[in-house]
């Protein structure tokens, strides 16, 4: 197990990019270079951030990945909007999305808010 799996914030990441491949899966093939691929990196930028910044030398040098996760996040979530507004997802196809991003978004605030005062 890597060092980083150790990490619930990761490990829940992970999920979002996993569910986000999901929810992608249904998007049409037009978009498969585009919004699609451009969904899915920024998913997978999450938990990547987080694995590298974990493995850096010190909690000084994790911050700034937390940070780039944390922006990720947010486009994420901007591309699930227009994906949803887009009729290329429904709503209610949403809900759980919503519900793990929120939470990655909390943990990861936690996270970095934690490494700020040390």
């Amino acid at each position: 197990m890597a060092e980083f799996e150790r990490l619930r914030v990761w490990r829940r990441a992970h999920e979002l990019a996993l569910l986000t491949y999901r929810l992608t899966k249904t998007l049409p093939d037009t978009e498969r270079f585009g919004l699609t691929d451009q969904i899915r990196r920024a998913a997978v930028a999450i938990p990547a951030n987080i694995a590298e910044g974990h493995g850096r030398a010190n909690e000084t040098e994790f911050r700034p990945f937390l940070s780039v996760a944390l922006g990720s996040l947010s486009e994420l979530q901007a591309l699930m909007l227009l994906a949803r507004d887009l009729h290329y997802v429904v709503e209610a196809d949403l809900n759980e999305f919503w519900e793990l991003a929120t939470e990655v978004g909390k943990m990861t605030s936690a996270l970095l808010s934690t490494l700020r005062r040390h």
